[in-house]
């Protein structure tokens, strides 16, 4: 059975219901301690949203120094596939594994809506079960989401395919309307929206986010 960890920091508001998203999916949830150097030898990583060590000085800026994100980082290096949501992006970035920074959102204030986006690539370890083009709902809550780069560094996302997502009506301000990236190997993928609200009909308006984990899950079982 596929092993997917999920990172707790101190701060972490989804850790829970992205273990519970990868039960659903069928894989095994591994919970992992942002204290420890160790992610106990899982296939695949999540950051997960929350604001963690309560987004002091910038979002995910601390955190990118705990002790598991040195053994994240070099398992991403090596292939492993890593998704970063929301708080987990903002770690991303803040540790290189992406390009990119986000700041406080245009109109300052706090969103929390059900958000359309288009897959702009299926290139990825965590979107390949999803079609280029397909249009989706996955639940956004932020208020730093509006992703810059420069310039050159947005061109060479848009030509190296690497935006993975983008708003349909973009809330945030964010270039290029862009709501998630990838790195060019595609198994680090940072997004913004929440797919681990969208994985069953209780909790949320579409099944949309349950296609990110069975994306983790079809690729690995195709690379064992």
């Amino acid at each position: 059975m596929t092993r997917i960890g999920v990172v707790t920091f101190p701060g972490s508001l989804d850790d829970h219901d992205a273990l519970r998203a990868v039960r659903l999916s069928g894989a095994e949830a591994v919970p992992l301690w942002h204290a420890s150097d160790s992610i106990d030898g899982v296939d695949a990583v999540i950051l997960p949203g929350g604001f963690s060590y309560g987004d002091y000085l910038r979002c995910g800026a601390i955190a990118r120094f705990s002790p598991i994100m040195g053994t994240v980082i070099d398992a991403a290096s090596k292939g492993v596939p890593v998704l970063g949501i929301c708080n987990g992006f903002q770690l991303l970035c803040e540790a290189h594994l992406l390009e990119g920074a986000m700041i406080r959102n245009v109109d300052q204030h706090f969103i929390c809506r059900d958000q359309r986006l288009r897959v702009e690539t299926v290139d990825t370890t965590w979107t390949c079960a999803f079609t280029r083009g397909q249009e989706i709902v996955i639940a956004l809550k932020n208020g730093e989401g509006n992703f810059q780069a420069a310039p050159e560094t947005l061109k060479k996302l848009e030509d190296n395919d690497q935006v993975v997502f983008r708003y349909l009506d973009n809330p945030n301000g964010s270039a290029h309307d862009i709501a998630g990236i990838t790195n060019e190997r595609g198994n680090v993928v940072g997004l913004m929206p929440h797919p681990e609200h969208n994985v069953e009909a209780l909790t949320g308006a579409s099944l949309d986010g349950a296609v990110f984990f069975h994306s983790a899950i079809q690729f690995l079982a195709q690379t064992v």
